[in-house]
């Protein structure tokens, strides 16, 4: 029985010993766990210009500076350098070295204290890896998970993550964040001296960094290159040169290039916790130093004009890549520097305009049609409106063209009314304008003019929508970004408004001769200008790039006698000019390669050409060219219609009859309808009593005036508003008549 119960203990003790030895050989086979070496989610990042020039390094969360190193971009002589102070055969053993386990032991034992841990390199990223305490326990676990990482790594990893996560001083965690502090360079660029003082550092780095203790970190220097030596990995020759080498570079300000886009940029990053150790972004360092000059010089030359601030950003057309970001002239100013006017909502002025005339042309009107630049009253739901050009003159007939590259306001607001302010909000959000939040009847018509706060990058963006043919596209921070597109306007609508934008003799007779807009290459131009002239932009955009700048005051003064020719104008014009040297121009697509037709019309009044006209070609989308020859000149003399009376009587001098293509004319007299004028809008207030909702009837001209509604005598000296389209006829007592027709909205 007892032979029995002996022979039980027995197996009982084989069957353990067998998974005393086995158990930690499944162990170590098992693999590692996956979060184990990856890099760590809190720490910092190297954000780097589209060419790999570092342009900011960020802290980690913990405030500890770190910068992730691929190993085959740490230079040798740092591998080295830790491998001959740390870890002298870390390239022959397996994790853990017997050999200096028992020359350690010898060691202790000798001097009665420990004196050496015998601690590999694996066994020391093993501690950082999976922390232990500092006892005979934690020793052989160090050991283990040594063994364990060496069975799943090849020596090579294993160095790539002790080197990136040893700590160096200063905050510093690893080789990379370590040799940017103290020598003001990269791990794959440092010298044998520099390698050195790391590798010296490493074993207290508190105490022994150049920083604390110049002497400390030189002598640690001098063993790491006497152990280098003693293992043949240096010459004697370079033992002697590195003796004599600075021990570090001289203290300097982090880089920290293109700060207004960067800090986006960690914003944006830290929304993805995947990002890499280095973020490559789309901007061009060299382009972006070049436009923040420019920047800075703008508002050198408009400081007597309380021009205070200035912002540009540039994108590359075909891949919306960001080239360059300025958000102000100064980032370290202390009062404003770090306002962001590429990202700031505020009003655009007439920069807006070309995406109203845009959704018109694919809605039936041209770029010959005849708008009337009249005076006009609007009935809106906050009161009337009466649109003003920025010279405060009326042209009477303009043609679309003209319009808009001359940025005549009275026109465009006819042009939103007959859209519908609506449509107008709609095409804008479709354009990318997240910022337009409220909705059409808050804006009114005067959304046309720009009363709605946008940034400057919306509008840089939306502009390039009209370069790639009216098919919008998201931009990107990132160089290689693919985005789907959103149609907005036919390719033919774009192409036509590029052609106006880029039309200098359209141009003329709004700006002048004289502009900072001619380039020696294709571009679309357009300016604008805020209410109070408190913001002042333009825009330019190539077939290649678009670049848009912002000249005003952040605090809302504003500018005095700056408009966009002379103060946002001319830093467009050297953005412009600075970035075609990165990025090629190019031309836009004629028109009727992209579907409009051309046809011959005549100056005056945009109708079909006829053999007595001064006559022009333009382009049209398909469908929309006029069909009606042109009667406004007969006979070699020019007849206006009615509704340019009041302007032919008033604004017609001898140099404006001097510019038509005819010399003669032959106008309405001066007797005219005042009141009600030609064209008006009203709406019936809602709440008022029938009796009150009315407009007087008044007339310019001597005698008695009889009058017709919708053909109807009309003795009374006030017409209550009916809903719909009414005509008003007076007749003076000379026989002379005048019409007016007005609408009446409900």
């Amino acid at each position: 029985m007892k032979i029995q119960r002996f022979k039980g203990k027995s197996f009982t003790l084989l069957v353990l010993a067998v998974l005393a030895m086995v158990a930690p050989v499944v162990w170590i086979a098992l693999p590692l766990p996956q979060q184990m070496t990856a890099r760590p989610k809190n720490a910092g990042v190297t954000i780097t210009d589209r060419n790999g020039l570092p342009l900011r390094s960020t802290r980690a969360k913990d405030g500890s500076v770190e910068q992730w190193v691929a190993y085959e971009h740490i230079d040798p002589d740092v591998i080295n350098a830790f491998v001959a102070v740390e870890d002298g055969r870390f390239w022959d053993h397996h994790g853990v070295d017997v050999r200096a386990i028992a020359r350690a032991v010898r060691e202790n034992i000798l001097e009665q204290r420990v004196t050496s841990g015998a601690s590999t390199i694996t066994m020391q990223l093993a501690r950082v890896l999976h922390p232990t305490p500092r006892r005979f326990t934690g020793k052989l676990t160090q050991a283990m998970w040594a063994l364990r990482l060496e069975a799943h790594l090849s020596k090579q990893q294993i160095l790539e993550q002790y080197l990136n996560r040893v700590q160096l001083g200063q905050a510093t965690v690893g080789v990379g964040a370590a040799t940017a502090l103290y020598f003001n360079t990269s791990a794959s660029a440092v010298s044998l001296g520099q390698a050195a003082t790391l590798a010296g550092v490493a074993h207290a780095p508190s105490r022994d960094n150049p920083y604390v203790s110049p002497r400390r970190a030189a002598s640690r220097r001098a063993y790491a290159l006497r152990r280098m030596r003693a293992l043949g990995l240096i010459s004697n020759e370079e033992l002697t040169r590195v003796r004599d080498e600075r021990l570090r570079a001289d203290a300097r300000a982090p880089q920290f290039f293109a700060p207004h886009f960067t800090t986006r940029v960690v914003s944006w990053a830290s929304q993805d916790s995947s990002h890499a150790a280095s973020i490559r972004t789309s901007l061009d360092l060299e382009l972006q130093t070049s436009i923040e000059a420019e920047v800075r010089h703008t508002v050198e030359m408009l400081k007597d004009r309380g021009v205070e601030h200035a912002a540009a950003v540039v994108l590359d057309n075909a891949t919306g890549e960001i080239r360059a970001w300025v958000g102000s002239p100064d980032f370290w100013d202390p009062n404003d520097g770090q306002t962001d006017m590429v990202v700031s909502a505020r009003q655009p002025g007439s920069a807006l305009k070309p995406f109203l005339y845009g959704i018109a042309l694919d809605r039936g009107l041209t770029a010959a049609t005849v708008l009337p630049d009249l005076p006009k009253a609007y009935s809106t739901s906050t009161g009337s409106y009466s649109p003003h050009n920025y010279d405060r003159r009326f042209r009477g007939p303009v043609r679309a063209r003209e319009s808009l590259a001359s940025s005549y306001n009275v026109p465009t607001v006819e042009v939103a009314a007959r859209i519908g302010v609506s449509s107008l909000l709609q095409t804008l959000r479709l354009s990318g304008f997240r910022s337009l939040q409220r909705d059409a009847e808050y804006y009114g018509l005067g959304l046309a003019l720009g009363n709605g706060d946008v940034t400057l990058l919306e509008l840089a963006n939306g502009y390039r929508m009209l370069a790639n043919g009216g098919a919008w596209k998201p931009w990107s921070w990132k160089v290689g970004s693919a985005a789907s597109e959103t149609r907005v306007i036919s390719p033919a609508a774009s192409a036509i408004i590029l052609d106006i934008l880029s039309d200098a003799n359209a141009r003329i007779p709004g700006f002048g001769l004289n502009t900072p807009f001619d380039f020696p290459f294709p571009v679309a131009v357009k300016t604008g200008t805020s209410r109070h002239f408190t913001d002042n932009w333009a825009i330019a955009t190539t077939h290649g790039f678009t670049v848009a700048v912002w000249a005003g005051n952040f605090n809302g003064h504003p500018m005095q006698g700056v408009s966009g020719i002379t103060g946002a104008g001319p830093l467009l014009h050297r953005a412009v000019m600075e970035t075609a040297k990165h990025i090629a121009p190019g031309a836009f697509a004629r028109p009727n390669e992209v579907g409009a037709v051309s046809v011959p019309v005549c100056r005056l009044s945009g109708m079909l050409a006829t053999p007595t006209c001064a006559k022009l070609d333009e382009w049209f989308v398909p469908g929309s060219a006029p069909t009606a020859l042109d009667d406004w000149e007969q006979g070699g003399h020019v007849t206006l219609p009615v509704q340019y009376a009041d302007w032919a009587a008033q604004s017609m001098p001898a140099a404006r009859v001097a510019s038509l293509p005819v010399a003669g004319r032959s106008v309405p007299s001066g007797f005219r309808i005042t009141s009600p004028r030609n064209g008006d809008k009203y709406g019936i207030p809602a709440g008022t009593e029938a009796a009150y909702a009315t407009i007087s009837l008044r007339a310019a001209g001597s005698g008695s005036i009889r009058w017709l509604v919708d053909g109807q005598p009309y003795n009374a000296p006030r017409w209550q508003l009916k809903a719909g389209r009414h005509v008003f006829r007076a007749t003076s007592a000379r026989g002379e008549t005048a019409e007016a027709e007005v609408v009446v909205e409900p």
